[in-house]
């Protein structure tokens, strides 16, 4: 089952012509018709990427009910070694997909490198947990009688995946659902098609039945719509924003299908005057700035009480300032650029209207370079929640720093909004239980950074979406418990 090591992670794509993958076989879409893909560091072409047509998105749902039964037929051992051979393949191949991802997407090769890496171990920890999806017995009341509960497979899964972490979402997606025996048609991002190539090369590597694993590319509204409502799909994943997430969770819904909604965050980092706030600086710091910012649990609204007000901004402005902003594939930058430049004039917006509505610009605020999607980290002194940036997802490198009178008052800030992803805190060991108790977030790491590790829950709660991509109960989805009452001794 373990492939041979390959120079090129998918040498069928080096080319960078990525082909849609349906039914085992890479193909063109069904009309001929391609798609660019652009760097963001240099906006220069990469290469192109195949358009699914109806035909090949019906083609690929198709697929994956066919190959149910070979995937089930695998069993959990099977399941298993097929996920550990792909992560292996991928930590064999790191280098050259840390570069392809950087390229695509823009972060730092460092930062490429670690999620190649978390990948792996999102890959290999979903293959111990395919080894236990157990079911159970429950005792009869009577002699003679058998309860069983068994877990099947829902059936085959249409898996939405962003640009902001192209290879990591996919494998949170294609783990549980494989280790499940739950076929898949993926979907990710347009602006990362060879990523996604390379991430599907890796189960091709490993002895995947063909159909179990199926991948389109194409226009998201007309995909998304098609997958959803075809009859062979049972099951939906789906990472992006809230009134996306919204629309397809009602329409998945009208058909009885599950869903599993990772939407948009609006993460609220406290900062009370019992802080370390050296502490906070260098923990929120990296964790605002990772990925230009483009990360759905990013720290967003600096909550901080007057006493540690003025020391967390002056060191947040030098943390700032300090970053290399430049080209990812530059082994010396600290951050790269936005994915497109749509997500730079939306930044730009945002930090006028800010300014607009009485906020002090503490540092940044501007494109950087004249090519490239590049825009600075950028920091707002007194920030109020009138503003836009405040109530919008920024989805970039700002930090909103207010200026709160106490906990409470924070945490009343805090669950302002609906949304409900991740939330940090840096406070005083007395503190920790109440802000546990009243603040409203899926996620929730205190006095350090501890979130999305292979073996805690990913998700969120209130307009943020519902299910776990993380931990063990990211295969309850995947998974339809079915109850056999059984009486074992036939009297006549």
């Amino acid at each position: 089952m373990t492939p041979a090591a390959r120079t090129l992670p998918c040498p069928e794509h080096s080319a960078w012509k990525i082909d849609l993958y349906i039914a085992g076989q890479w193909r063109e879409g069904s009309s001929g018709r391609r798609a660019p893909v652009t760097n963001p560091a240099t906006e220069d072409q990469l290469g192109t990427y195949a358009i699914a047509e109806s035909a090949d998105i019906s083609a690929a749902a198709e697929a994956a009910r066919s190959a149910l039964p070979h995937l089930a037929a695998l069993g959990a051992l099977g399941r298993s070694q097929l996920l550990r051979s792909a992560g292996q393949w991928m930590r064999t191949n790191r280098q050259r997909l840390a570069s392809i991802l950087t390229a695509e997407q823009g972060k730092t090769l460092r930062e490429a490198r670690i999620e190649v890496d978390s990948s792996a171990d999102l890959l290999e920890w979903f293959a111990e947990e395919a080894r236990r999806t157990y079911g159970r017995v429950i005792p009869g009341r009577q002699p003679g009688i058998r309860q069983l509960v068994l877990r099947d497979p829902v059936g085959p899964v249409a898996a939405f995946a962003p640009w902001n972490f192209p290879l990591s979402q996919l494998a949170r997606k294609v783990g549980p659902a494989l280790a499940a025996a739950c076929p898949v048609v993926l979907k990710p991002a347009e602006e990362t098609p060879h990523t996604a190539a390379c991430f599907t090369e890796a189960f091709v590597a490993a002895g995947i039945p063909a159909g179990a694993l199926n991948l389109v590319f194409g226009d998201p509204a007309q995909i998304s719509s098609e997958l959803v409502e075809h009859p062979a799909i049972r099951k939906i994943s789906f990472t992006g924003s809230v009134p996306v997430g919204k629309k397809l969770a009602a329409r998945a819904g009208s058909m009885m299908k599950r869903a599993t909604m990772e939407l948009g965050g609006h993460a609220p980092a406290i900062v009370t005057a019992k802080a370390n706030v050296e502490r906070a600086v260098a923990d929120l710091g990296r964790a605002k700035f990772r990925n230009a910012g483009q990360v759905c649990v990013s720290p967003t609204r600096f909550l901080v009480e007057d006493a540690v007000y003025d020391q967390l901004l002056e060191g947040l402005v030098e943390f700032a300032a300090s970053l290399r902003v430049g080209d990812g594939s530059h082994e010396h930058t600290d951050m790269g650029p936005l994915a497109n430049d749509r997500r730079r004039q939306a930044i730009e917006s945002l930090v006028a209207d800010a300014v607009a509505c009485g906020a002090r610009l503490a540092y940044g605020g501007q494109r950087c370079g004249d090519r490239g999607y590049f825009f600075s980290p950028t920091i707002i002194d007194g920030a109020k929640p009138i503003m836009r940036a405040m109530n919008e997802e920024p989805f970039g490198p700002i930090a909103l720093l207010m200026r709160v009178s106490s906990l409470d008052a924070a945490i009343e800030e805090a669950n302002r909004l609906p949304y409900g992803l991740a939330a940090y805190a840096y406070c005083g060991a007395d503190e920790a239980d109440h802000i546990i108790s009243a603040l409203e977030s899926g996620m929730l790491t205190i006095n350090h950074l501890g979130l999305a590790l292979p073996e805690t829950p990913f998700g969120g709660i209130k307009d943020s979406g519902y299910g776990s991509e993380g931990g063990s109960e990211a295969l309850d989805a995947y998974l339809v418990p079915r109850f056999v009452s059984a009486a074992t001794k036939v009297t006549s």
